[in-house]
Order: C-alpha cells, then sequence, then structure tokens
C-alpha cells in the first residue's frame, strides 16, 4: 500500500475525448483511469456489497462515461456515471492502488465476466411506443 502522503494526487482531469480520468502526483507520477474500470470497481456497497463474498459482478458498462467529479473532504471523490451510479467514494490511495494495479483489476474483471458468462456490452432494449 502506498504511503498516504504518496496517493494524493496534485491534479485530477477527466478527458472527455477518451473517457479516461487523469491522476498526477507530486512525484511526476500519472495514472490513467477508464471510466469502466471506475464503475466496475466502485467502492460503494451496492457493487463491494457489504462483506467478503457480497460483492455483484457489474455487466454491461463497457460505454459508461463520467457525468460528474465532486471533491468529498480531503480524502476522495465522489465520481457521478451517466448510469446513474453516484453512491461510491474513491478515497485517494484506492484510485492510486486502482492506478497503479490497473492491469491485474482489468484481467480479472475480464475473468469474473467470462466466468458468469456476461458481457461488457449494455443490453440493447427495443422501446418501441404505439
Amino acid at each position: 500500500m502506498s504511503s498516504k502522503a504518496t496517493s494524493v494526487p496534485s491534479n485530477i482531469n477527466y478527458r472527455k475525448s477518451t473517457n479516461v480520468l487523469e491522476l498526477s502526483y507530486a512525484d511526476g507520477t500519472k495514472l490513467e483511469l477508464e471510466a469502466e474500470l471506475l464503475r466496475v470497481y466502485s467502492p460503494s456497497a451496492e457493487v463491494r456489497g457489504h462483506g467478503a463474498g457480497q460483492e455483484t459482478l457489474q455487466t454491461g458498462k463497457k460505454d459508461v462515461r463520467i457525468l460528474d467529479i465532486q471533491p468529498s473532504g480531503s480524502y476522495a471523490i465522489k465520481v457521478c456515471f451517466d448510469d446513474g451510479h453516484d453512491s461510491g467514494l474513491y478515497a485517494w490511495e484506492y484510485l492510486y492502488e486502482l492506478g497503479l494495479h490497473k492491469e491485474a483489476f482489468w484481467k480479472d474483471y475480464l475473468r469474473r465476466i467470462e466466468e458468469a458468462g456476461a458481457s461488457r456490452e449494455p443490453a440493447l432494449i427495443s422501446i418501441r411506443q404505439l
């Protein structure tokens, strides 16, 4: 785990064109987190549950986008997604670890999606009004 001082970003940018949250740190480190990764690894109870084994696999989030980012005290940010999810507080240390180990998190997510026979693709539902 990183030290608390190391994990506090000096700058946060959301690049809408690429759907990536960029975190910059005083030591020159830059971490990039895609909106989908942030959404499927949300620290919220909706995603993580209230204990080990209560996690809910997030599916259909390939095209999710960030609508808003709000500070939460001096320790975290709240990220609001276009699928209505906005209940996770991303602490600085969590964002840092997620960014440093992004590839491992991503591989684990893809493995769990495959094992569940699920998809990253959003469900396509045709709605007609007659």
